[in-house]
Formats: structure tokens, C-alpha cells, sequence
């Protein structure tokens, strides 16, 4: 007979299964002189996309205001993650793109993803990790990425 675990336990076992991906992943990082990307930076390369976003779409698709979405854009330039520049289709909107070291970093962190999964699979088995991914489909079905994270974990409502 399986023991019953309590139901406070299963987000925390899925909070702490990705918290040790991301913490290993970030470690990875900044091994590879990326010391100050952090994990919100994740949410906010995948919401700009690979043609650019302005600010305000950045904010919305994040969930977090206009200015925190700001605040973390100039951030990121300084550390030349992003750039902003005219949006050649319409001169009044200012576009936030990743730059070439933006793109290098979610290459790494790619590869880095890769290595901690083929490291889970060695620990409990190809069957398992292939068993759990397709349980974590069925459990949390639709939209991988829920960009709005940083705005739902965050204090405003």
C-alpha cells in the first residue's frame, strides 16, 4: 500500500524541481560569464521573442507594470542583453531586442537545460523521466510557456 503524502507537498516538490533546475542552470551561467542573469531575465527573453516587443507589450505579456517592465529593460541593456531601436514598420514605436549576447545566453541556457535532464535521467531512469514528462502533460495541459509568471507571482493585483 502507498503511503498518502499530503496535498501541501505536490506544489512543493514541483516548486523545488524547478527551483533546482534553474538554480543549476543559472550556476551554468554564470560559470560561462553570465553572472548576473537571473531567472526573471528567462521570462522577459522569451516575452520580447525573436523580432523585438516595445515596452508596453513586454509589460502585458509579463503581467507587471509598465514600469517594472522598464526598470528591468534598462537593466538588461546596461548589461548589454538588449537593445532598443525604431521599429523600421512604425517610427513612433521603440523596439526592445535581444542583442547578440542576449541570444548567445539562451543558447547556453539551452544547452544547460539539455545536460540537467540527460543528468535526471541517469539518476531515475529514461522510463521514469519520460513517464513523469508525459504525466506533467497530462497534469498541466496547454500553454508551455506562461509568460505571465513574474506578474502572478509578484504583489499587485
Amino acid at each position: 500500500m502507498v503511503e498518502a503524502t499530503p496535498g501541501y507537498e505536490l506544489p512543493l516538490r514541483l516548486f523545488a524541481a524547478f527551483r533546482a533546475i534553474i538554480d543549476a542552470t543559472h550556476a551554468d551561467l554564470a560559470r560561462q560569464g553570465h553572472p548576473d542573469f537571473r531567472p526573471m531575465h528567462g521570462f522577459v527573453f522569451q516575452a520580447i521573442g525573436t523580432h523585438g516587443t516595445t515596452a508596453v507589450e513586454l509589460a502585458a505579456r509579463l503581467g507587471v507594470s509598465k514600469q517594472a517592465a522598464g526598470k528591468t529593460i534598462a537593466n538588461l541593456e546596461k548589461q548589454g542583453y538588449v537593445e532598443r531601436a525604431a521599429d523600421t514598420a512604425d517610427a513612433r514605436r521603440k523596439l526592445v531586442r535581444l542583442t547578440a549576447k542576449g541570444v548567445e545566453v539562451l543558447a547556453l541556457s539551452a544547452k544547460s537545460f539539455d545536460a540537467i535532464q540527460t543528468q535526471w535521467a541517469q539518476t531515475i531512469g529514461e522510463e521514469r523521466l519520460a513517464a513523469l514528462h508525459a504525466d506533467l502533460r497530462t497534469l498541466a495541459p496547454g500553454e508551455l510557456f506562461r509568460l505571465d509568471a513574474p506578474g502572478w507571482l509578484g504583489t499587485e493585483r
